[in-house]
């Protein structure tokens, strides 16, 4: 069932049909840009209300870290794993430069780990969610969305099609960005697979809509439900 996101998934498609057209890199970098306005919450110099800024705008503090049934997780964990997934994917393997994650954010959002979370367990998971800081999490993936769409809008059809390359996944590992676990490496092999464009068509768009559909089904349960897997 669908609870976020109607129509993206046709421009994603759009999208996908046009990326990789020299003609139309233009064409490809606008689209890209409209899926991912959509994706992160507005800022104040554009305030019209989105349906990012709806999922997140009435949150209470507990209901980042509650995991409704045993095939979920949390909306905390949600908001870390996309927003550092889209860090390092862009800034590192498509920029070809550095993620936006320092220790300065590190503290600010009092996360305990600095890679993906892939590897957590639910136990990990939920105390992840209580400990962290919420809003400056959400601040963090605002900025890192603003980073992208720098990157982004500077694009040529050469970026597009250029591969990721092997010493930027070295970056990422050496920079904790994944762990040894298996559950976190393979990430590795997955975005080395591709291009850049390739890139764009996953972490920070449709990888992003997955996970933001999951948290709006989330919201819903967590307010209709008294009892929850874990809390």
């Amino acid at each position: 069932m669908k609870y976020f996101g109607e129509g993206l998934s046709e421009e994603h498609k759009a999208l996908n049909k046009v990326i990789r057209k020299k003609q139309s890199t233009k064409d490809a970098i606008n689209i890209f840009l409209d899926i991912h306005k959509q994706l992160h919450r507005t800022n104040i110099k554009d305030r019209e209300e989105n349906e990012t800024d709806r999922l997140f705008e009435d949150l209470e503090p507990r209901e980042y870290a509650i995991m409704p049934g045993k095939d979920d997780e949390t909306i905390a964990w949600v908001v870390w794993h996309i927003a550092r997934i889209e860090d390092l994917t862009m800034g590192i393997l498509a920029a070809r430069g550095n993620q936006l994650f320092d220790e300065d954010w590190s503290r600010k959002i009092n996360s305990p780990i600095k890679d993906t979370g892939n590897a957590l367990t639910d136990e990990e998971i939920i105390s992840f969610s209580k400990q962290v800081n919420c809003e400056e999490l959400l601040n963090y993936r605002s900025a890192v969305g603003e980073k992208t769409r720098e990157i982004v809008s500077r694009f040529t059809y050469e970026d597009m099609i250029r591969d990721v390359n092997e010493a930027d996944l070295m970056k990422i590992k050496t920079e904790g960005g994944v762990t040894p676990q298996k559950d976190s490496e393979w990430l590795l092999e997955f975005w080395g697979n591709k291009d850049v464009a390739g890139l764009l068509l996953m972490p920070p768009t449709r990888h992003v809509m997955l996970h933001l559909n999951d948290c709006c089904k989330w919201k819903e349960k967590i307010r209709t439900r008294t009892k929850f897997f874990l809390e």
